[in-house]
């Protein structure tokens, strides 16, 4: 399965291989800043401190965890030239994200628009929801062992 069935949304120009990691540590905190020093390494990306306060931010109003073991960090930031993501595999769930199911997270998809691109941003916050709502889909992601793998599975395997 690939986004890019979903909807027509693809992915190969917001997300790299480069941004897909597989994630060892123990809490949110930690995922999100592993994501966002990831992400920051984006030419899309201006200012990681903004970046990182946004992110923060964003999570202390309300987690960002969507239920079934997914969790879409999100902000969009006057500093970002155009939407861009990193994922985030944790094999071992994150059992502090305050998810809205109270379930662990495993599966992480962090993205950055700029602050004029809310339809881009809306369409990728949608396709990712209506994909992850797929049990085969996610099970297929936490099967992968490569970043190159998990890369070619989001964006339907383009390279």
């Amino acid at each position: 399965m690939a986004l890019g069935g979903n909807g027509g949304m693809s992915f190969d120009g917001v997300l790299s291989e480069d941004r897909v990691l597989f994630l060892a540590c123990d809490d949110k905190k930690s995922a999100l800043q592993e994501l966002i020093d990831k992400l920051a390494l984006s030419p899309a990306i201006e200012d990681k401190a903004a970046l990182t306060e946004g992110i923060f931010h964003r999570e202390s109003l309300m987690s960002t965890g969507i239920g079934l073991g997914v969790g879409v960090p999100h902000v969009r930031l006057e500093s970002v030239k155009k939407p861009v993501m990193a994922v985030g595999i944790c094999h071992k769930a994150l059992s502090d994200y305050e998810s809205i199911d109270n379930q662990p997270v495993s599966i992480i998809f962090m993205i950055a628009a700029g602050e004029n691109q809310h339809a881009e941003h809306l369409s990728i916050l949608s396709a990712l929801s209506r994909l992850c709502k797929d049990e085969g889909f996610r099970s297929e992601l936490l099967a992968q062992t490569t970043s190159k793998s998990v890369y070619q599975l989001i964006t339907g395997g383009k390279d």
